[in-house]
């Protein structure tokens, strides 16, 4: 891995996301996110090598909102297959916001895909009733090799105040007969898990175990299966950015799950996780400064997914 371009290449993307900033906002419809200094930006990449880069805000704590679907997902892949899983919820783009209902009410009779609010408030169903909310803290901590994640119960409880439009989704799927638990302990799984706190460090961790083929190289402990990660990789790539996801995927190559309040996982596979905190979000409810800023490293590292790579990279 070549140190100098890596460096130069997160400096340079530091200097375009900053351009980006401006342009986005808080997210306020959780009243505690609207506290944030939207001018925060950390960018940290790890690699399956064991080196760690970073600048800016990059061990800032912050909830890690809808990029817990990709850790959800995972464990629900973990205890009960694919099959069982993808039974209930499906793998195909939705076209539609994160927090829509419409295509479930009107065009589907299950979630388009996990990375959605109703996608993944099925999965809290399924994992609710096999396993506790400490136990999914722990499951985390593991992936992310972060020790001091815990959550943040000022967040968990801003959002349980809020989701009025969550808890529609979810009574929407107990009718449709998808919800495998009681509604309101499904929803309550599904908040925790958004109102943990990590850092843009914690993300590029889990995206290196990811990238490593579910392996933690440190220890050559494996803690994801790999086929599961290759699923969840591939479930990034088309679905993670939301109804902007193959725009994304276009311009960068790299599977990437965003959260509302700034966050982002990416994932180079083989090669290394990338991990950006910024509050600044665009209308979609992703990372705005994050474009330009996986852009720049995809196209100066050329590790786009459909690139020709170099040999030192």
């Amino acid at each position: 891995m070549n140190n100098r371009k890596i460096i130069k290449a997160l400096q340079e993307a530091m200097i375009l996301g900053k351009k980006e900033i401006p342009k986005g906002r808080v997210a306020t419809y959780i009243p505690e996110l609207a506290y944030r200094d939207k001018n925060k930006l950390g960018i940290c990449i790890h690699t399956v090598n064991s080196e760690v880069y970073r600048i800016g805000d990059f061990n800032e704590r912050f909830t890690i909102q809808s990029i817990s679907k990709v850790i959800s997902l995972c464990k629900a892949l973990e205890l009960f297959g694919p099959e069982y899983v993808f039974n209930y919820v499906g793998m195909e783009p939705s076209g539609e916001a994160y927090n829509s209902l419409v295509e479930l009410d009107l065009n589907h009779n299950r979630p388009y895909n996990p990375m959605i609010n109703s996608g993944a408030i099925t999965v809290a169903g399924m994992l609710c009733n096999e396993i506790s909310f400490d136990e999914m803290i722990d499951y985390t901590r593991k992936v992310c090799l972060d020790k001091g994640i815990e959550s943040d119960r000022l967040t968990l409880q801003s959002e349980m105040d809020n989701c009025a439009r969550n808890r529609a989704i979810a009574y929407l799927l107990e009718s449709k007969g998808i919800m495998a638990s009681d509604v309101e302990d499904s929803l309550l799984l599904y908040t925790q898990m958004c109102s943990l706190s990590v850092t843009a460090k914690s993300l590029a961790s889990f995206g290196m175990i990811l990238a490593n083929d579910g392996v933690n190289p440190q220890n050559n402990e494996r803690l994801i299966s790999s086929d599961v990660a290759r699923t969840v990789k591939t479930i990034m790539l088309t679905c993670g950015m939301y109804d902007g996801s193959g725009e994304f995927a276009v311009l960068t190559g790299i599977p990437t799950k965003s959260g509302v309040s700034g966050g982002l996982l990416s994932v180079v596979d083989m090669k290394m996780g990338i991990g950006v905190y910024s509050p600044a979000v665009d209308d979609k409810g992703n990372c705005i400064a994050g474009r330009p800023i996986l852009g720049h490293i995809s196209k100066e590292l050329k590790i786009h997914l459909f690139q020709q790579q170099e040999t030192d990279l």
